[in-house]
């Protein structure tokens, strides 16, 4: 994450110290002076942003992985950091900054009730709390410029989702309604400088999502941008651009198989175009000054870390500044190929698969023998996968292995009725698409049918047990990260019930309660037949830790051949760069095991790292012995 101050001034971006991210800031003129301004020696700094003031960063830290994020301010000319919420067991979150209150934000905090998120404004320098909104039924607020609380979201009584708008006086009138079949392709983005005209991605009576300009006062609904193949309802800061001041949309990402810069706003049309010229990848503008005359232009490929530039807009010029990875700039990397697979019931599936260098000497895009796959599945399952430059497929691609990830039905971005089609599919026909993704690089010679593995996180941690457990003879062994493992335990902890109900099935009714026992790969060890490895954070509020428990104690029961790797100090998602060092050395001699790639023998890759191995350290070569000469 590379960001200018405000002015203009200054850059920051995250890096280590001593193998730990965090925040470094240095002139603009000068981005190699930089040095780090924050001092986290455990999880790291991933998630901030500058205040207007151009002297104060803010930035979220949680504890070990919990999500009960906190609000801290950076203090550049003192270096004093304070914790601007420090609440046990809180949530916080920065809701709103706006150039007009350069020291005030807007953050929501669950103080009062746990379930809801009330809307306080902050003081960064002095931290003083005011409450602006008491909140008993809300999901979410739209708060424009002027710190007015325009706009608000829940869940409405027979599923999808309802907005309300705010009258003068203070209550709450419904505005719009969102059917549960629009609910994950319908949304706000936010507003005009006036707070009158609202934008949204909107699904309603069509099929992909389209950008539009609201008018609160009049109903008047403009449309801004389309495109019939995807969704254009991935607005984040690097899909979409909004001018910093006037507000208004100027361009968005459209993403079918690859990015595509749509121009709204004509006068950044050249710019656009210029920019596409400076490398071959897709770029993306990371951050923009407040006179947005400089932007920091950020470069993405498949088959390495693209350029960082200073884009000058007054000179039409950008000036390279570093690319994200120096130790990656000189070594051959792996191309990542896009392809549309078709399932079995005729839907089209954008996947990618990316095979080992000197696999494929021919350069058709097959391999010149089959070769041992990992099918690697996305997690959301609300999310897709993506052309560009991923470390997963590269590093399994070195090992020796092709590699493959399918968006299948439920994921998101290509449609609301591609996405529905998962609803109440979950180890059905989403877990069918990646079969056939499977079976179509069988067929295509690409994946040796006997050294297919399967890997995922979260959702994709579901699809591994799932297909361990559904189609046991498919692959060749499965690595689980924290996915969950019994669909009705899962859902206990949620609290947005009425979305699952749709899209899982509904733990409240008979007939659903045995839809998802039908599901949960956990009622279906007896037919498991390959080897797993199990990843999980032991603080992880998602999925939680007995997901993991549960299923390994199953397996252990059944004598059936389990690791589980367990990590006291994260959550959902494996943070800490040793964590994940430990935990990927592990994975690597687990799937050259099985499927037979390269790996380097365990030595001393865990030091550092806080992993325990409750069950089947025995099952990875070498692992028992790393774990004894590991120093605590």
């Amino acid at each position: 994450m590379i960001v200018l101050s405000p002015d203009g001034s200054k850059i920051s971006y995250c890096a280590p110290v001593n193998g730990v991210l965090n925040i470094w800031v240095g002139p603009t003129d000068d981005p190699k002076s930089a040095k780090p301004v924050t001092k986290d020696a455990h999880h790291g700094v991933v998630i901030y942003n500058w205040a207007y003031t151009n002297e104060h960063i803010l930035y979220l830290q949680d504890k070990d992985g919990d999500a009960n994020w906190r609000v801290h301010c950076l203090n550049l000319s003192s270096g004093e950091i304070k914790n601007l919420t420090p609440f046990e067991g809180v949530r916080a979150w920065i809701e709103a900054m706006s150039p007009k209150f350069p020291e005030e934000i807007i953050i929501g905090l669950n103080n009062r009730d746990l379930r809801f998120q009330d809307l306080y404004r902050l003081n960064i320098t002095t931290g003083n709390l005011t409450n602006i909104q008491e909140n008993n039924e809300f999901l979410q607020f739209y708060i424009d410029d002027d710190y007015r609380v325009r706009l608000a979201t829940k869940i409405s009584s027979n599923s999808g989702r309802e907005i309300f708008k705010r009258t003068e006086n203070g209550d709450w009138k419904l505005f719009s309604k969102i059917g549960v079949e629009d609910e994950k392709t319908t949304g706000i983005l936010g507003f005009d400088k006036t707070g009158t005209v609202v934008y949204m991605w909107d699904s309603r009576d069509r099929n992909t999502a389209a950008l539009y300009a609201l008018n609160l006062e009049t109903g008047e609904k403009t449309l801004l941008a389309e495109n019939s193949r995807a969704d254009l309802s991935d607005m984040s800061w690097e899909n979409v651009l909004i001018h910093p001041t006037e507000r208004n949309v100027q361009a968005v990402v459209v993403n079918y198989d690859r990015k595509r810069w749509q121009v709204v706003d004509p006068s950044i049309k050249g710019d656009l175009e210029y920019l596409s010229t400076i490398e071959d990848g897709d770029f993306s503008v990371a951050s923009r000054t407040l006179d947005d005359d400089a932007w920091i232009v950020a470069y993405a490929a498949d088959d390495g870390w693209g350029g960082v530039y200073y884009y000058d807009r007054n000179k039409r010029e950008a000036r390279f500044l570093f690319t994200g990875c120096k130790e990656l700039e000189d070594r051959r990397l792996a191309k990542m190929n896009p392809v549309i697979i078709e399932s079995r019931d005729g839907l089209n599936l954008v996947s990618y698969y990316t095979l080992p260098l000197n696999s494929d000497f021919n350069d058709d895009g097959i391999p010149d023998k089959p070769l041992p796959t990992v099918l690697f599945v996305h997690g959301g399952p609300e999310g897709r996968d993506m052309w560009g430059y991923y470390a997963e497929h590269q590093w399994l691609a070195n090992r020796g292995y092709a590699v493959l990830s399918v968006n299948f039905r439920g994921s998101t971005g290509f449609g609301k009725n591609f996405t529905n089609a998962g609803n109440l599919e979950w180890g059905r026909k989403m877990q069918y698409d990646l079969i056939d993704g499977v079976d179509w690089a069988v067929k295509k010679g690409i994946a040796d049918p006997d050294r297919v593995g399967i890997m995922g996180g979260s959702y994709g941690g579901y699809a591994v047990l799932a297909g361990l457990a559904f189609t046991p003879e498919t692959f060749a062994c499965g690595v689980d990260m924290y996915g969950p493992s019994n669909l009705i335990t899962l859902l206990d902890s949620e609290q947005e019930i009425e979305e699952e109900a749709t899209s899982i099935g509904d733990p409240r009714t008979e007939e659903g309660q045995k839809l998802l026992a039908e599901r949960s790969p956990l009622n279906y060890v007896d037919r498991i037949q390959r080897p797993l490895l199990v990843e999980q954070g032991a603080n992880d509020p998602i999925v939680k830790r007995n997901e993991s428990d549960q299923i390994v104690q199953v397996m252990q029961e059944k004598n059936l051949s389990v690791t589980y790797v367990l990590f006291p100090d994260e959550g959902h998602y494996i943070a800490r760069p040793e964590n994940n060092i430990a935990f990927y050395a592990v994975a690597e001699s687990f799937l050259a095991q099985h499927l037979g790639g390269r790996f380097e023998f365990i030595d001393d890759d865990l030091q550092g790292s806080s992993i325990t191995v409750p069950v089947g350290a025995e099952e990875i070569p070498g692992l028992e012995v790393a774990l004894s000469e590991k120093t605590p």
